[in-house]
């Protein structure tokens, strides 16, 4: 397999270090939306990232659909999510309030660095959606006691917010600040001290306008 994209990226890093954990062996091609768009296009018309071309040449463009991918793959006993029902449901809603978290911070350092006005209403909206999902990851998080999201075994939700976290921090530290998030930040410790984590990390280098 082949995953394009940065590390910088929350969605790139998360596929690479599921493909880590589940001991998939794949080759990186670390290019960039902006200065290897069109290497990117001849995979992805979108010219997004995280790419992953399958070994049989198949083509997905979207993470949700790489680790769904990557679950079919190792089989259920290994997945690292819930194979179906209630557990299944509520690990997909923390997948998807932490890829929305990265969604997020991400729109806010493109209107920063690509829009020599910044449009306040936006800037506003983004860093109260920001907010409002700190604020329920923290509290769902503070509500577990055992070591990772759903047990004692590193899931996809872990992953997809420890990214989210790690990238939000960087790009808008102002935004997430420790004293006020203890369990997502004590979570983000947990998971960054893990070697996949250690292996799959980039300093964030923004765009420039």
């Amino acid at each position: 397999m082949i995953l394009i994209g940065q590390y910088d990226s929350p969605f790139v890093r998360r596929v690479a270090i599921a493909l880590r954990l589940y001991g998939l062996p794949y080759e990186h091609r670390p290019w960039s939306t902006f200065g290897d768009a069109d290497k990117i296009a001849a995979f992805n018309p979108l010219r997004r990232v995280p790419t992953l071309v399958l070994d049989d040449g198949e083509v997905l463009i979207e993470s949700s659909a790489m680790l769904d991918y990557l679950d079919e793959l190792v089989g259920p006993e290994k997945a690292m999510i819930a194979e179906n029902g209630q557990a299944r449901r509520h690990a997909l809603k923390i997948c998807a309030l932490g890829s929305g978290l990265a969604d997020k911070a991400v729109s806010l350092i493109y209107e920063r660095v690509l829009r020599k006005d910044q449009l306040e209403l936006w800037v506003e909206r983004c860093q109260a959606q920001i907010g409002g999902v700190l604020d329920l990851l923290e509290k769902e998080r503070a509500a577990v006691a055992t070591p990772f999201w759903f047990g004692e075994r590193i899931g996809h939700a872990d992953i997809m917010v420890a990214c989210a976290l790690r990238f939000t921090g960087e790009a808008h530290p102002a935004l997430f600040p420790a004293a006020r998030y203890p369990a997502l930040t004590a979570h983000a410790a947990r998971c960054e001290a893990l070697q996949p984590f250690r292996e799959v990390v980039q300093k964030l280098d923004p765009p420039k306008g």
